[in-house]
């Protein structure tokens, strides 16, 4: 006989229930900061020791416990924070109530904590799910959650758990993000007995105080390659800061979402973000973000996963558009710049030991902007060659096109590289790179106006995909049409290709079309079919643009230098490389020991 149905024991209850919320010492130091962040705290310090695993405590001054809602908060499913108990208007990052007695089933849990405006502050111990009775303490306003020997109720937990240095780091990301969305709070991180990370409290207008505490995480670089993010649609409202597409990362490790003030990880999201810069970086190459979505809770779906990380929007279509839309609106705006750090990139080629090359090169390009007078001196240095192109004397009319932002060209370099001289330094400037670029953007800007050429198929291809996948493509028929892909419903579970776009010449009908469903199932979008039209057109620009190798005129020079200051993007070519590299008169003293 089998054996009978029976009820599980509370603990064990909590234990199994345990291994979805707290997977590992992060996930633990996530739900204990977002709890002080829930209680109003303005101060919250973690502590951490062999990465959490042996120690994690946690203080905040927020407004604290009584002696009743301690034996309450280790309980499963208690919480303060659904008064009205309607889960479609979630406005706090916890709700499940059930961090604390999970926390508590695996490990050795002490709480202790002082209600504002209490005479007496208590302590209680939890230890593999087992309450004791709590106790009178000495403790200030706020509430402290010391968690000793996570996981030793649950030991095979432990063996999956990374080297310390690993779990540190995941615990350390977990307090970052959310010290980024709430930069009114201060933060402070101590490892293993010692002062890692502060960040103090900001102060002032939003966007400044967002800044800073970004700034703060990570790294000054990103303050000066931000760029601000603003849009707002009904019920919905985008702010942060984006980085320059030359301002990029080998990974996405460095893109930060939150919605309502909780760091997410959204495949819509990162698809949106992917998106916005797939017209400015190479499918290998990441952009740094950080985007805070506020949106009216009955909006979107917190409730997803006990982690909370994962959320579902009612409308996802309007979220990825208003994202979408708001970071190509910044990049933009931002013309032709590019990051600070390609100039910093430069001079870090220039180094003692630099390759001949590299001195050679810089040579030319100085002596190319004293004029004809210093390319004398290469008769004297042997192997240093003339520039290729010199700039004559400059006119009154030609100094004040200095004034310019990418100044007045003074020689072409290797006939690949112009050399133009700026109120303040030179810029150098790949012509290719840069031409390829404004050839790029003329092609979506007429690609925009007259719409995409259709070319139809002698005979049209039928494609088999299931009944879901085909419907998906039909409710889209009409998106789709105004990117040139003609598509009929054929019975069920079938489509009927009938046109594609021109741009794409030969094309698999029916591997394009496969591709577009599986990404409408994965996001809702037809992503493939843009960027497929996008990668072509960067093709042809490719093709059309001034080749490397190529001797210009002064005046052919220049106009490349005007249209890179007019056109947006400018700044990289299509791939996310910089055009150009700008050296500071402080930057080139730097070089000659002048400074």
């Amino acid at each position: 006989m089998p054996n009978a149905i029976r009820r599980l024991p509370e603990t064990l209850v909590n234990r199994i229930a345990a291994g979805e919320v707290i997977e590992r010492p992060a996930a633990a130091v996530k739900e204990l900061v977002e709890n002080a962040i829930d209680a109003g705290t303005t101060r919250i310090d973690v502590a951490l020791r062999d990465g959490g695993t042996s120690l994690i405590a946690v203080e905040d001054d927020g407004a604290g416990m009584t002696r009743a809602d301690l034996l309450l908060a280790v309980e499963r499913h208690a919480t303060s924070k659904l008064p009205d108990e309607d889960l479609t208007r979630i406005a706090t990052l916890g709700f499940r109530g059930e961090a604390l007695p999970s926390i508590g089933a695996v490990s050795r849990l002490t709480i202790a904590s002082r209600a504002r405006g209490a005479d007496e502050a208590w302590s209680l111990d939890v230890s593999g799910g087992d309450v004791a009775e709590p106790r009178p303490a000495a403790h200030p306003q706020g509430t402290q959650v010391t968690v000793r020997d996570l996981f030793f109720a649950t030991p095979a937990r432990l063996k999956f758990l990374k080297e310390p240095r690993t779990e540190l780091n995941h615990a350390t990301d977990a307090v970052e993000r959310l010290a980024m969305a709430h930069p009114g709070i201060a933060f402070s991180i101590a490892e293993d007995g010692r002062q890692a990370r502060r960040y103090p409290a900001a102060g002032g207008d939003l966007f400044d105080a967002r800044l800073e505490r970004l700034s703060a995480i990570l790294g000054k670089e990103f303050a000066a390659n931000a760029l601000k993010v603003s849009a707002e649609r009904p019920g919905l409202k985008l702010t942060g800061h984006a980085g320059l597409p030359t301002y990029n990362r080998a990974t996405s490790s460095q893109q930060y979402l939150f919605v309502n003030g909780r760091p997410v990880r959204d495949r819509l999201l990162a698809g949106a973000v992917r998106g916005a810069y797939q017209d400015f970086l190479a499918r290998d190459r990441h952009p740094v973000v950080a985007l805070f979505l506020e949106i009216d809770p009955a909006l979107v779906d917190v409730n997803v996963h006990p982690a909370k990380a994962e959320v579902r929007f009612r409308d996802s279509g309007l979220v990825r558009g208003l994202i979408v839309g708001a970071l190509r609106r910044a990049l933009t705006e931002a013309g032709h710049q590019a990051s600070t750090t390609v100039a910093a990139q430069a001079l870090g080629a220039f180094r003692p030991g630099a390759p001949p090359g590299v001195v050679r090169a810089l040579h030319e390009a100085l002596s190319a902007w004293q004029g004809p007078a210093a390319a004398d001196l290469s008769a004297a240095l042997p192997g240093l060659s003339a520039p290729s192109a010199l700039a004559a004397a400059p006119s009154a009319a030609d100094r004040a096109v200095i004034d310019f932002p990418l100044g007045a060209a003074r020689a072409q370099v290797h006939e690949t590289y112009i050399v133009a001289q700026t109120g303040d330094g030179i810029v150098i400037v790949d012509q290719h790179a840069a031409h390829e670029r404004l050839v790029y953007e003329r092609m979506k800007q007429s690609l925009s106006a007259k719409g995409v050429e259709r070319q139809a198929l002698l005979i049209p291809e039928v494609v088999e995909l299931g009944e879901a996948a085909a419907g998906r493509l039909i409710a889209r028929a009409g998106e789709l049409l105004e990117l040139g892909l003609l598509i009929e419903k054929f019975g069920r579970g079938a489509v009927a290709v009938r046109e594609v776009p021109a741009l794409l010449g030969q094309v698999d009908a029916a591997g394009l079309v496969r591709d577009l469903a599986e990404e409408l199932a994965e996001l809702d979008q037809h992503l493939a079919l843009k960027e497929r039209l996008e990668e072509v057109c960067g093709t042809l620009a490719c093709h059309g643009s001034v080749r490397a190798g190529r001797v210009l005129r002064i005046d052919e020079m220049n106009a490349l230098l005007r249209q890179m200051e007019a056109t947006p993007h400018s700044g990289q070519c299509n791939h996310g490389r910089p055009t150009y590299v700008e050296l500071k008169l402080a930057d080139i003293e730097r070089l000659f020991g002048r400074r």
